[in-house]
């Protein structure tokens, strides 16, 4: 019997010193950036990309048709204007972030092809240690900072879901996520099936639906969508008398805002009301006998998953032209040919595009310690759904569900300039939440509640992540039009504030 011995692993011959290491530069982390610099001007700072490029999700999905499902002018950062349709590419929006980059002086701080690996908290020395692998050479590379900005944002690059369903290994045709299109995909001519109703559906189907000879969405229930025109009228009004474009990127910002909060109040007041009014804006993109009720009336209230806005409604075009069609249905199992349903049809495709979600990545899915200990997250609570109990000098940027995640990456860049002043000014090394005398005996509850919002990625991941309370600063709200009152007033003197 042979023994082989593993190498040692490679230790890093130097460690670079940080006052603030920020994770990610997908849009979280190059608006992290470009606030230190303007709030925090003189903070030494790094931002660690695994990616060869900034951009995150933008930068990593390269299906057909990829675009936003949030309008640009509440998705772009409060600090620059936005000057095109309100639904945008996602190569328009990565230049739009190297507009940011460039204009801000921001790439000096960015370290590509930094994969973190590990974080170590010490509470003697009150800074985390972090260690990286140089995807492009191999390299180890050590950091320590006083304080972790978490921008890394929530998806699992390296794979999305797909369910295993039986007799996959039958099938003689290509299985494709959307999150690792293959660059060379030749879908021309081809029978395909687009497994689910998502927002990624909404935008590859129209995509690609004009090249193939038929695309099949196979859902097994139905979801809400929202189409309408890429255009902001107000925005155009605007633009023809000649306002400056900053004023218009703040007033449009707080009218579509203020038309999302009141949307999103009457879908938990008069539900029926609102799923009618979403089904009426389906309906006439299709044709007259087209079977609305099996396909495109869903059983649960609107906004408990994420409404697909449809821009231009192309994908309802796309249904009513006959390039594409609906079935709704659950799978059996995979064929040779392609997909055998419970209704016993077989569908036939040469291609099969699982547009099945992503899996959920809780903090980058680095492995953490504290004072040597392994952190386990899920034992943990949330304090506002951004910093978590007994994790000292660390900061989560998580956005909303039911808004654009920017506008929550922009509060929370402010609340860590606020923070970092305050620990200066107070001369403290360290900052963690710790639940106060009056939370004793509170009721400790999954990190979200499924009845206000409940998508498959986040379900699937919810053993993983942090517990919530029963009280309004022990939750991630999800409510952007109280947040952002609420976190700029936050007493950083309040006693679930513990320094050292």
């Amino acid at each position: 019997m042979t023994i082989s011995e593993t190498a040692p692993k490679a230790e890093p011959t130097t460690t670079e010193e940080f006052d603030v290491l920020i994770v990610g530069a997908g849009i979280s982390g190059v608006g992290g950036a470009y606030h230190l610099t303007k709030q925090r001007p003189g903070t030494k700072f790094v931002v660690l990309e695994g990616f060869d490029s900034f951009g995150g999700t933008w930068w990593m999905h390269r299906y057909p048709g990829i675009r936003s499902d949030s309008d640009l002018h509440t998705f772009g950062y409060r600090f620059k204007p936005w000057r095109g349709a309100p639904i945008a590419t996602a190569a328009e929006i990565l230049e739009y972030m190297g507009e940011v980059i460039e204009e801000n002086d921001l790439d000096q701080y960015i370290r590509y092809n930094h994969k973190i690996t590990s974080a170590r908290w010490s509470s003697e020395e009150n800074r985390w240690t972090i260690d990286a692998t140089r995807t492009d050479t191999g390299e180890p590379k050590r950091f320590t900072a006083n304080f972790l900005w978490m921008c890394q944002g929530y998806y699992r690059h390296s794979e999305g879901y797909t369910p295993e369903w039986p007799g996959m290994d039958d099938y003689q045709g290509k299985i494709v996520h959307p999150q690792t299109w293959p660059e060379n995909l030749d879908y021309a001519g081809k029978n395909v099936v687009v497994i689910g109703s998502g927002a990624t559906t909404a935008t590859l189907v129209p995509a690609i639906a004009g090249d193939c000879e038929h695309v099949t969405v196979l859902q097994r229930s139905p979801t809400f969508f929202r189409p309408g025109r890429n255009r902001d009228e107000l925005a155009e009004t605007l633009r023809e008398l000649d306002i400056d474009e900053e004023w218009i990127h703040e007033i449009v910002r707080r009218k579509i805002l203020h038309d999302q909060a009141i949307f999103t109040k009457r879908s938990f007041e008069e539900p029926e009301e609102v799923k009618q009014e979403l089904l009426d804006g389906v309906r006439p993109l299709l044709a007259p006998d087209f079977d609305m009720e099996s396909h495109f009336t869903p059983t649960y209230r609107p906004w408990r998953q994420r409404i697909a806005f449809v821009p231009d409604g192309d994908l309802f075009k796309g249904i009513s032209s006959g390039k594409a069609s609906v079935v709704t249905n659950e799978i059996d199992r995979f064929t040779a040919q392609g997909i055998l349903l419970k209704s016993g049809d077989e569908l036939q495709a040469d291609i099969i595009v699982t547009a099945t979600g992503f899996n959920m990545s809780v903090l980058g899915d680095i492995e953490f310690e504290i004072d040597g200990k392994p952190l386990v997250f899920s034992d943990t609570v949330t304090y506002r759904g951004m910093m978590f109990t007994g994790v000292p000098n660390m900061l989560w940027v998580f956005g909303y569900f039911r808004a654009s995640w920017t506008l929550r990456a922009d509060l929370l860049a402010d609340f860590v300039c606020r923070l970092l002043a305050h620990m200066e000014e107070t001369g403290s090394k360290r900052v963690n939440v710790e639940l106060r005398p009056e939370d004793e005996g509170m009721e400790l509850l999954s990190w979200i509640d499924p009845e206000n919002f409940n998508p498959g990625y986040l379900m699937r991941a919810m053993p993983l992540l942090p517990k919530r309370g029963d009280k309004r600063e022990w939750q991630h709200t999800q409510d952007y039009w109280g947040e952002k009152d609420e976190i700029p007033a936050i007493d950083l003197d309040g006693p679930e504030f513990v320094y050292g």
